[in-house]
């Protein structure tokens, strides 16, 4: 018997396809090829625990996803590498690394449904180390260090299949270095213009996505909140408003 005879041919548990060697993504229940797995969100990362059904159940939110992908207007793009997209007069956003929404489906959220939003500067050390003629590498003396910064951005949010969307602003680190001169003190990174940009950018999402998230949230609860009656002014009728905001009784507008 070959090699290849020991191992069984699966079958997609979705598509029904079989799946070829090394391709299988395993289900709790079940199989998922690679072309199924790949339409899945991207925040998704529960894939092992889920069951054939559940996945079956995302898919099809996936493609009603590209109705909503369709019909997303860009107001605002912030980011260079991972970019945040959103669509302010429909109270909406996504998060995107492709160039084509079409092509990628990025999943639309709505502002109500963020929970949470942090940025974080991440900061890597790597020393400089004194490269001797013998090939020995030694410390300086102070040491010296090369500093990296990485710009992230947290969405938590109320979703069925994710918790969280985390992506990085900047497509490579922002890099400083260590003068021999001054090497007892850290560079400021504020001295370079790409570290002040993804900070203002950072500093400007977190700003908006907030804001977006207290808007929507404040103007549902003030659609659901009772209504007060008022006199119609063309039937004399006391009434309130239906959702509309017309007369109950007549159909003029209260306005």
């Amino acid at each position: 018997m070959g090699l290849f005879g020991l191992f069984n041919k699966k079958n997609c548990s979705i598509c029904g396809g079989e799946i070829g060697l090394l391709g299988n993504r395993k289900l709790e229940d079940g199989n998922l090829c690679k072309a199924c797995a790949k339409k899945l969100s991207p925040w998704f990362s529960d894939r092992r625990k889920s069951t054939v059904d559940q996945i079956r159940e995302q898919l099809k939110y996936r493609e009603e996803n590209q109705a909503a992908v369709a019909a997303f207007h860009t107001t605002v793009s912030l980011g260079d590498f991972w970019k945040l997209l959103v669509d302010e007069d429909a109270n909406k956003f996504l998060v995107t690394r492709g160039s084509s929404l079409a092509a990628e489906n990025p999943d639309v959220l709505d502002f109500s449904q963020i929970t949470g939003v942090d940025f974080n500067i991440n900061e890597d050390q790597d020393e400089v180390m004194d490269e001797r003629p013998n090939g020995e590498s030694v410390s300086f003396s102070p040491p010296r260090y090369n500093y990296s910064y990485d710009f992230e951005i947290v969405i938590r949010v109320n979703h069925p299949y994710f918790d969280e969307m985390r992506f990085q602003l900047n497509g490579s680190s922002v890099c400083t270095t260590q003068s021999a001169v001054i090497a007892v003190r850290k560079p400021d990174p504020h001295r370079s213009s790409a570290y002040t940009k993804y900070e203002e950018m950072g500093d400007e999402i977190v700003s908006l996505l907030r804001e977006g998230r207290r808007h929507t949230r404040e103007a549902a609860a003030a659609a659901a909140a009772p209504k007060a009656a008022r006199v119609c002014p063309a039937c004399g009728a006391s009434t309130t408003p239906g959702a509309d905001g017309r007369c109950e009784f007549c159909g003029t507008p209260l306005v």
